[in-house]
C-alpha cells in the first residue's frame, strides 16, 4: 500500500547519520566489554587471593599475569572508546559545518541574483532622484512657512483684519442727532381700581 503509485520514498538518513549510528553501536559494544572484564577482574582477583590461601602460589601468579592482562585490555578499550566519541562529535559538527556552508551559498546565490536586478548605476540613479525629490519638497516647504518678506507679512495682517471687520457686526448707527437732555418720564398715578361688579 506505501508504494501505491510505484515511487520510493526517498529517504532522510544520508550517508553520514548511518556511519555516526554505526560508531556509536561500536562504543556500546566497547562499554559492554568493558564491564565484562571488570567483572572478570574482580572474580579474578578473589579466585586469587583463595589460591593463595590454599598454598597455590604458583596459580595465584599466573591468574594474576592473565588479570594483569586484562586490565591493559581495558585501558585500550577506554582509549577506543574516546576515539569513537571524538569521532562522532567530528562528524555531527561537519555536518553542521555543512549546513552553514550551504545556507551561505544560497545566500550568496540570493545576493548575486538581487545585484544583477539592480545594478550599481540603477541604485545612484535612485538615491540622486530621491535626493531631488528631497530638495524639491524642501523648497516648497520654505515657501509655505515663512520664506515671505515683509511686504507679504503685511499684506497678510491687513487682509486678515479686513476680513475680522466684514465678521463683525455693529449696531446701527442713527441718522438723527441725539437730544441733549432725555426728558424725564412721568411717574404713573395710582389709578383707581375698577370695582367688581357683583353678578346678580
Amino acid at each position: 500500500m506505501g508504494n501505491l503509485f510505484g515511487r520510493k520514498r526517498r529517504s532522510r538518513v544520508t550517508e553520514q547519520d548511518k556511519a555516526v549510528l554505526q560508531l556509536k553501536q561500536q562504543r556500546d559494544k566497547l562499554r559492554q566489554y568493558q564491564k565484562r572484564i571488570t567483572l572478570n577482574l574482580e572474580r579474578e582477583r578473589a579466585l586469587a587471593r583463595q589460591l593463595l590461601r590454599d598454598g597455590k602460589k604458583e596459580k595465584a601468579m599466573l591468574l594474576l599475569k592473565k588479570k594483569r592482562y586484562q586490565e591493559q585490555l581495558l585501558d585500550k578499550t577506554e582509549n577506543q572508546i574516546s576515539n569513537l566519541e571524538r569521532m562522532v562529535q567530528d562528524i555531527e559538527f561537519t555536518q553542521i559545518e555543512m549546513k552553514v556552508i550551504e545556507g551561505l551559498k544560497i545566500g550568496n546565490e540570493c545576493l548575486n541574483k538581487m545585484h544583477q536586478v539592480m545594478s550599481i548605476e540603477e541604485v545612484e540613479r535612485i538615491i540622486g532622484e530621491t535626493q531631488d525629490a528631497v530638495e524639491y519638497q524642501r523648497q516648497i516647504d520654505e515657501i509655505l512657512a515663512g520664506s515671505l518678506t515683509e511686504e507679504d507679512e503685511d499684506a497678510i495682517l491687513e487682509e486678515l483684519n479686513a476680513i475680522t471687520q466684514e465678521q463683525m457686526e455693529l449696531p446701527e448707527v442713527p441718522s438723527e442727532p441725539l437730544p441733549e437732555k432725555i426728558p424725564e418720564a412721568s411717574p404713573v398715578k395710582n389709578r383707581p381700581k375698577p370695582e367688581l361688579v357683583a353678578a346678580s
